[in-house]
């Protein structure tokens, strides 16, 4: 499986980004795979953001509920993580991870940057 994410960029705070993580070469549907948005800030260790489950079941954060919503869409094998009300603090490397069992891969990192 191969994962590209895109969406990242510099937003003032308030404003709103939409993250994309696209898979490719998956062995399975896409459908029965549970996928998630993670996040390092520097000097900090990986934190999750969101998980949506193959039922479309999703968790988050505290410090993003109601703020960011979670979506997939799977004949595009597509995950996204909308951001809104944006603060300084969720400036960070976000990362998607997509798993089945104890089979996982992670995509490459989009950096998201929020001004004060």
């Amino acid at each position: 499986v191969r994962l590209v994410e895109s969406g990242g960029g510099f937003v003032q705070s308030g404003g709103s980004l939409r993250l994309s993580c696209a898979a490719s070469k998956i062995n399975f549907s896409f459908s029965i795979y549970s996928l998630g948005w993670y996040r390092q800030a520097p000097g900090k260790e990986r934190e999750l953001v969101a998980t949506i489950s193959s039922t479309e079941s999703t968790n988050y954060a505290d410090s993003v509920k109601g703020r960011f919503t979670i979506s997939r869409d799977n004949a595009k094998s597509t995950v996204y993580l909308q951001m809104n009300s944006l603060k300084p603090e969720d400036t960070a490397v976000y990362y998607c991870k997509v798993s089945l069992g104890s089979y996982l891969i992670w995509g490459q990192g989009a950096q998201v940057t929020v001004s004060s």
